[in-house]
C-alpha cells in the first residue's frame, strides 16, 4: 500500500484551520463505508434521506460483516484456481472493494439497517458477494437468517405474538395436536419426548403461535414430506445431506429441517403482516427476495460446474459446530435455505450502475 495515497478534495471536508488530511483521519473504515454508503445512496434515490444514529452504526457493522466475507471468498478464489486443472477457467476478477457493485449495496444497506437488521447478531443477515459476468463486478447479496425473520415478522406483525414454539418431531416422540373446535375454544397441543438421547428420525414439525387472545392461537403441522417439498432443486449436500466426490455427507439435515419450519411459521400466511406499519424499506426487501428466488430457480446452472461463483461462509447457529467440513466451502450455498446458488442476474426492477471505486483514503484499507 502506498505511504502517500492521493485523496481528492471532493472526498472530504475542510476547513482553514485545519490541513486537508485532517477529515478522513478522523476516520475509521467503518465509518468512511457509512459515509460513501449514504452518498450512494442518496444519488440514486430521490427525495429526502433520513438515517438514525442507530441505524448508522448497523451499516458500520455491516461493513465489518461484507470485509470478513470479501476476505473470505477472495481466499477461497484464489484456492480454486490454485486446484483447477486447466486455468482457463480460473476467476481473474479479485474479490475485493474495489469491485464491488457498491450502488445496489449502498440500496440493501440503508433500507435494511431501516428494518433494524443487525449483521452482528446471529442469523440475523449474510452477506454474500456473487461475481456479475455482465458488469465484471461483484453484488453483494443481503441474506435474511432466520432470527432476521422472526425479527421482521414481529415488527410488522399486524398483532405480536406474545410467544412462538417451534420444534421438530421426531419418530420417538409423542406429538398430539388439539385442534380448534365446538368443544375446544383454544387450539393447542401435547408433545412429549420420550427418548432424548436418542429420538430417531426426524418425522415432521409443528409452531405454535400464542396471542393474548387465546382464542387465536394457531397451531402449524408441517409433516416431513411438506418440509421436504421446500427443500431448494439444487441443495448443498453440505446442509442437507447426500454425496459430494463420491462420499456420504451427512450435512446439517435437522438445522435446515428447523430453519424451513420457522420460515413456514414466521410467514405473513400465519402472522400476518400490519399494511400501516409496511414501509418502503419493506417493500424493497420483499422485492429483492423475488429477485434472488428468482436466480435460484434457474433449472439449467450447473453449481458444481460453475467456477464464477464465489462462496463465502457465514457463521452456523450456535447450535451446530463453527466450522463446517472442507468440502462446504467449494459451492456457494444460501446460508439460510441450503440451496446451491448462481451468479445474481441483473435486478429489472432496480437501477444498476457502475459503482465508483472511490480514492484510497489515508488511512489505508479499502477503498471508499
Amino acid at each position: 500500500m502506498a505511504t502517500n495515497p492521493e485523496v481528492k478534495s471532493t472526498d472530504m471536508t475542510t476547513t482553514n484551520s485545519a490541513p486537508p488530511a485532517a477529515a478522513p483521519q478522523q476516520m475509521n473504515a467503518s465509518e468512511r463505508f457509512t459515509a460513501k454508503v449514504l452518498k450512494e445512496f442518496g444519488s440514486t434515490v430521490t427525495g429526502p434521506m433520513e438515517v438514525t444514529e442507530f441505524q448508522k452504526k448497523l451499516i458500520q457493522g455491516y461493513f465489518i460483516a461484507v470485509d470478513r466475507a470479501l476476505k473470505t471468498a477472495e481466499d477461497e478464489r484464489l484456492r480454486k484456481n490454485d486446484k483447477n486443472r486447466d486455468h482457463k477457467y480460473d476467476n481473474d476478477l479479485p474479490v475485493t472493494w474495489e469491485n464491488v457493485n457498491l450502488t445496489d449495496l449502498a440500496l440493501d444497506a440503508v433500507h435494511y439497517a431501516r428494518m433494524g437488521l443487525d449483521m452482528m447478531q446471529d442469523n440475523h443477515l449474510f452477506p454474500i458477494p456473487y461475481k456479475n459476468n455482465k458488469t465484471r463486478k461483484y453484488d453483494m447479496t443481503l441474506m435474511v437468517g432466520y432470527n432476521g425473520i422472526r425479527y421482521i415478522a414481529e415488527k410488522y406483525a399486524l398483532e405480536p405474538p406474545i410467544a412462538v414454539t417451534t420444534e421438530l418431531v421426531y419418530s420417538t416422540d409423542e406429538f398430539t395436536p388439539i385442534k380448534k373446535s365446538i368443544q375446544n375454544r383454544v387450539e393447542s397441543y401435547l408433545f412429549e419426548i420420550k427418548q432424548p438421547f436418542d429420538r430417531g428420525e426426524i418425522v415432521g414439525g409443528f409452531g405454535y403461535i400464542e396471542y393474548a387472545d387465546a382464542s387465536r392461537n394457531e397451531l402449524i403441522i408441517m409433516p416431513l414430506s411438506a418440509i421436504l417439498k421446500r427443500k431448494p432443486k439444487y441443495a448443498s449436500p453440505n446442509f442437507w445431506g447426500g454425496t459430494v466426490n463420491n462420499e456420504k455427507v451427512e450435512g446439517w439435515f435437522d438445522e435446515m429441517c428447523l430453519k424451513t419450519l420457522i420460515r413456514e411459521v414466521y410467514s405473513a400466511k400465519h402472522i400476518p403482516r400490519d399494511p400501516q406499519k409496511i414501509d418502503e424499506s419493506y417493500q424493497y426487501m420483499k422485492l429483492r427476495e423475488a429477485q434472488i428466488a428468482e436466480m435460484q430457480a434457474q433449472e439449467d446452472v450447473d453449481a458444481y460446474a460453475n467456477g464464477d461463483v464465489i462462496d463465502t461462509t457465514p457463521a452456523l447457529p450456535p447450535s451446530a459446530p463453527s466450522a463446517l467440513p472442507p468440502a462446504a466451502a467449494a459451492v456457494p450455498v444460501n446460508m439460510d435455505t441450503g440451496e446451491i446458488l448462481a451468479p445474481v442476474p441483473e435486478p429489472a426492477a432496480l437501477p444498476r450502475q457502475e459503482a465508483p471505486s472511490g480514492q484510497q483514503m489515508m488511512m489505508g484499507g479499502p477503498e471508499f
